[in-house]
């Protein structure tokens, strides 16, 4: 069964967020777009438990979900994260986000509990800058898990990289480390300046397209997003760029789920979170059917440009009844 919303785009992935603790303190965390914040370390009342997961799965899975991606905070702070990605429904391929820390000693028992690919932050090649960026010193155990998740088959393993001043200094590094190493894909993700704050941070990314493209290979284009991709030697090499991308929002087929259970449409919108606690499938059912059918896109329809700003559109908003932000 199909759902789509009123732009005609169909959602094929969902991602879950099991619990907003990690043991990192990115400087760029923005919690998938919940902003920072992150609880305790240990488990909290408000995480799902894993059959309110699995039974969230099970119903999104009947409306040609085709991909779950388990995140966090750090989802490998969940004692329970194998059982739940054995239970996930077979025709569902599992993927995780994670910074690799526990990957050196869980990434065989994951994959055998059927997970099928993995995505790790790293930030650098660099220790100490990789200790600036992640507020951690954790970068030899970082590598350790890169290499635990490749030997464990679950490739390519596609290393996360946020692109902003304290890090665009090393994409080359990256760049050649990818190209030189089996089993690596790296994916560049444009700061978010609007969610996680320090807009001086931001750097202009078309400036890293245009170097990617003048090393490249070849250039091909992802059908997800429109979305180039580089080979470099024997590396691939992607930009995540949605700020200010209309295109980007306009080909967008997901849906995020908060760690406290709620369908979340959109990354940057927190006006439109539905809860499915204590709810019956029949329930979660209406509730996923409401997210994808309000989707609107952020940039071109959520937010409009004036005058070359982007400006929340109070047409849409009193259109769909939500509160107008005058900020």
């Amino acid at each position: 069964m199909e759902v789509t919303d009123e732009f005609g785009r169909e959602v094929t992935g969902i991602r879950v967020s099991l619990t907003d603790r990690c043991n990192f303190d990115c400087v760029y965390c923005h919690n998938e777009g919940l902003g920072d914040t992150r609880g305790p370390m240990d488990p909290q009342d408000d995480e799902m438990s894993a059959d309110e997961v699995v039974r969230l799965l099970e119903v999104v899975s009947e409306f040609d979900i085709e991909a779950v991606k388990f995140t966090g905070g750090e989802p490998m702070l969940r004692n329970d994260l194998a059982e739940i990605i054995r239970r996930t429904p077979d025709q569902l391929e599992t993927s995780l986000t994670t910074n690799g820390t526990f990957l050196p000693d869980h990434a065989d028992e994951l994959v055998a509990a059927g997970l099928d690919r993995v995505n790790v932050s790293q930030d650098a090649l660099d220790p100490e800058a990789f200790a600036a960026v992640t507020q951690s010193g954790a970068y030899d155990r970082v590598l350790e898990g890169v290499n635990a998740a490749v030997e464990a088959g679950l490739t390519p393993v596609k290393l996360n990289m946020v692109v902003f001043e304290p890090t665009a200094g090393y994409i080359p590094e990256m760049v050649e480390h990818v190209a030189e190493s089996d089993g690596l894909q790296l994916q560049l993700i444009e700061y978010m300046p609007e969610i996680a704050g320090h807009p001086e941070w931001a750097i202009d990314i078309e400036r890293v397209h245009e170097w990617l493209a003048e090393q490249a290979d070849r250039v091909e284009r992802r059908e997800m997003h429109g979305r180039a991709r580089y080979l470099i030697g024997g590396g691939l090499v992607e930009i995540v760029d949605p700020v200010e991308n209309p295109s980007f929002c306009a080909n967008c087929h997901r849906v995020r789920v908060t760690h406290d259970g709620k369908f979340k449409g959109c990354l940057n919108r927190h006006d439109d979170l539905r809860s499915t606690g204590d709810m019956s499938k029949a329930e979660i059912r209406e509730a996923f059917v409401e997210t994808v059918t309000q989707r609107v896109p952020y940039y071109g329809e959520y937010l409009v440009k004036e005058e070359g700003e982007w400006v929340p559109n109070k047409e849409y908003q009193q259109h769909a009844l939500l509160p107008a932000n005058d900020d």
